[in-house]
């Protein structure tokens, strides 16, 4: 039985085989999973925002953002086994969720998008598919056994990347 572990926002959660990694409501936040195929060990944060210089110092949840989240993800990853240079990134949410009735967005989705992509580039992780962007919320679980992430949408229908 494939134990199912819940990724809330601004979470960071790894695992095993046997486990996966699962995170509800993506909206303009981005679930990434960074996974060691060779020793099936992956590690899922849920994303909310691009970068932690809004927080002028306060404490947050490492998962909550880009520049904090990837660092964070890579070390618990290294701490139950992974080896670095075996990991791969995949990616799904960003989408522009908050458009208003003047047309105004404030790009987070897009933001979102491009400091992960900045981040995994910093660390030197490929990054080897995504489903980002569009105005429509995702729900995701990464399956260690085999390294496909499903991806639902209530109106997109569902796919694996």
């Amino acid at each position: 039985m494939v134990e199912v572990l819940a990724v809330g926002l601004s979470d960071i959660k790894v695992a095993r085989q046997g486990q996966n990694l699962r995170s509800s409501g993506l909206g303009s936040c981005v679930g990434l999973v960074l996974f060691d195929s060779l020793r099936h060990i992956a590690g899922m944060a849920h994303i909310m925002l691009p970068d932690n210089k809004i927080t002028r110092g306060k404490a947050h949840p490492p998962g909550k953002f880009a520049n904090t989240a990837v660092p964070e993800l890579l070390k618990q990853l290294l701490a139950i086994g992974a080896k670095k240079s075996n990991l791969y990134a995949k990616m799904a949410g960003g989408a522009e969720m908050f458009r208003t009735t003047t047309g105004f967005t404030a790009n987070i989705g897009m933001r979102n998008i491009e400091a992960v992509k900045a981040e995994l580039d910093a660390h030197h992780f490929e990054l080897v598919s995504a489903d980002v962007g569009g105005n429509f919320g995702r729900s995701i679980e990464f399956v260690t056994e085999t390294g496909d992430l499903r991806i639902h949408t209530v109106s997109q229908g569902d796919k694996v990347i």
